[in-house]
């Protein structure tokens, strides 16, 4: 049985969650990464994801721009980076720097890869389509990387209402 309900109180029901590490780098060669909870694979053959970004976001620009974009599954060590990564914009400092995230170049695509993550996706910019409040990127999946330590766990997002270091996980709707 059913009852209507608000959008938060129906998706609070949802998490725990992944999230994904979207990085790109912007016109002044800066790489910007940005935390999302909405992504997907669209497609085994050829290999594409989709990635939905408000173009508010610092990244929208970059993502844009550079006609890329590196898809990282952030591991659990991961956990303030990705909070970080979701909670501050690029446009006022180099996010990658403030939390020391660990980086490695991309074997390519021009941008890097999250060192730490348990999957990095280089992603080629294929289409986009708008979507409400933000803009649906589809990148085909052109190089693939997987931590070298087996135990690597992926970080998911818990829900509404969890603090970590200062800032709150906040609902949708």
């Amino acid at each position: 049985m059913q009852r209507k309900a608000k959008l938060g109180e129906a998706l609070a029901g949802t998490y725990p969650g992944g999230i994904t590490i979207a990085v790109a780098k912007d016109p002044t060669g800066k790489h910007n990464p940005i935390t999302l909870g909405l992504f997907m694979q669209t497609s085994g053959d050829p290999p594409m994801f989709a990635i939905s970004v408000a173009p508010e976001r610092y990244s929208f620009g970059a993502i844009r721009s550079s006609g890329q974009f590196v898809l990282s599954y952030p591991s659990l060590g991961m956990a303030r980076d990705a909070l970080f990564h979701g909670t501050h914009s690029g446009r006022d400092m180099d996010k990658l720097a403030e939390c020391n995230t660990r980086i490695e170049p991309a074997a390519k695509i021009d941008s890097v890869l999250l060192s730490d993550a348990i999957a990095n996706l280089e992603c080629e910019l294929e289409g986009e389509l708008e979507s409400g409040d933000h803009v649906i990127f589809v990148g085909r999946v052109v190089a693939s990387h997987v931590n070298v330590d087996p135990g690597a766990k992926w970080l998911y997002a818990i829900g509404p209402g969890y603090k970590l270091g200062g800032a709150e996980a906040r609902p949708i709707g």
